[in-house]
């Protein structure tokens, strides 16, 4: 008998096991992580970026906990010798129409307690002659990180505290008692008083597991990314993001210098056919019945085709690809565009067709559920631990009896 079990070995459920033995010095933790290494999936397959919240719903969990995320990343990244870099960010617009919105998301960046500082056509080239634009946003405080350094660092403190992590345990099934969580896989069973679930791109199914409401599906976007010859890293200073459509959960494809020195273009946001299929063409029967047999899906196809089909086309053809790099940086050439490793967005969507835009997180008497947590939650990762425990420990005061 576990104290506590948290499934899921990505950078919020190593941060939420984390903050579980901060809370219960000595308590019997587990973490259970169904591939052979830690940060195998959404954590070590994104851009590395320590975002600042700029973009989110005024009062959403999002906006609230990435602003505080970002500062305590950067701090826990200094304190365990973890190499970040705070380049800042510049978002572009390249015409009317986006300076239209660049104007609505600056008005955001105040709600939400940004900095952020406009740039006009001249100084934006001045910062950056390579990129093109009518104006910008500069977010001085967006960085840079490895995020699978961090979960490791997370982790090592986990252990050190009396944590057990167990590798290459997929969960199953999962019963729920009146004082106990039984959960089982193929190579075997465990059984703790309070269960966390961060399953990621998994979250739906192990929800519907633990009986939780699943009147949403995962689906996973690809996100296909190209990396710039080594000759061009030095393209750009800061990150170069276009003006991203509100409507949209996605950022568009940004240039982002990475921590290891190189320069990376994208991510697009194709639809994928397999939620761990990170090679091209993946392919999984199962995914595919959930995505296509989903009536919220269906909607969301009627809604954004032709979103979706211009995100095609650019996976399709990498010459659609590079025009979109091109709005803002026009000296990129076809032979920039090396190829890097996809990441994908674990996206829930409604049944009404609803593309949920905020972290979702839902409880039973005895599991916490992190159904929902899309980026910014690698730079969210410690107050989204922080959130987690917080209901845990409410639902455990003796005010409220299990």
């Amino acid at each position: 008998m576990y104290d506590y079990c948290v499934i899921g070995g990505g950078i919020v459920g190593i941060a939420t096991a984390r903050r579980i033995l901060k809370q219960h010095p000595g308590a019997d933790l587990l973490v259970l992580e169904k591939g052979p290494r830690l940060a195998g999936q959404q954590t070590g397959h994104n851009s590395g970026v320590i975002h600042s919240g700029i973009y989110y719903e005024p009062g959403s969990l999002k906006a609230r906990l990435c602003r505080e995320g970002a500062a305590r990343t950067k701090e826990f990244a200094a304190a365990h010798d973890i190499p970040f870099r705070t380049c800042g960010k510049l978002l572009v617009a390249t015409d009317s129409a986006e300076y239209a919105r660049m104007m609505a998301l600056y008005e955001r960046s105040v709600r939400n307690d940004v900095q952020v500082e406009f740039v006009d056509a001249a100084d934006l080239r001045r910062r950056e002659p390579r990129i093109t634009g009518v104006g910008a946003l500069f977010v001085p405080d967006t960085g840079i990180v490895d995020y699978t350094r961090i979960t490791e660092a997370l982790a090592e403190e986990v252990r050190a505290a009396g944590g057990r992590i167990q590798l290459a345990a997929e969960v199953t099934a999962i019963d729920e008692s009146a004082d106990a969580v039984t959960i089982s896989g193929p190579t075997g069973r465990w059984t703790a008083r309070t269960l966390v679930v961060c399953a990621g791109v998994q979250a739906d199914r192990l929800a519907r597991l633990a009986g939780v409401r699943t009147d949403f599906r995962i689906v996973p976007f690809r996100g296909e990314y190209y990396q710039l010859p080594a000759a061009r890293a030095d393209l750009v200073r800061t990150l170069i993001y276009p003006i991203p459509d509100p409507s949209l959960p996605f950022l568009g494809v940004h240039l982002s210098p990475t921590i290891d020195g190189a320069l990376t273009v994208g991510p697009n946001a194709v639809l994928g056919m397999s939620r761990e299929g990170y090679r091209k063409g993946s392919f999984d029967a199962r995914d595919v019945r959930d995505i296509v047999g989903f009536p919220g899906m269906r909607r969301v196809a009627r809604r954004y085709f032709a979103t979706g089909l211009r995100e095609l086309r650019n996976s399709l053809f990498k010459g659609g690809y590079l025009a979109e790099c091109r709005r803002y940086c026009p000296e990129l050439t076809m032979a920039d565009l090396r190829p890097r490793e996809a990441g994908i967005r674990a996206q829930a969507v409604l049944r009404d067709g609803t593309l949920v835009h905020d972290f979702m997180i839902e409880s039973t008497a005895r599991t916490v559920h992190v159904l929902n947590a899309p980026s910014p939650a690698a730079t969210s990762a410690l107050p989204i631990a922080d959130h987690i425990v917080e209901r845990i420990t409410d639902r455990e005061s003796p005010a409220n009896p299990q």
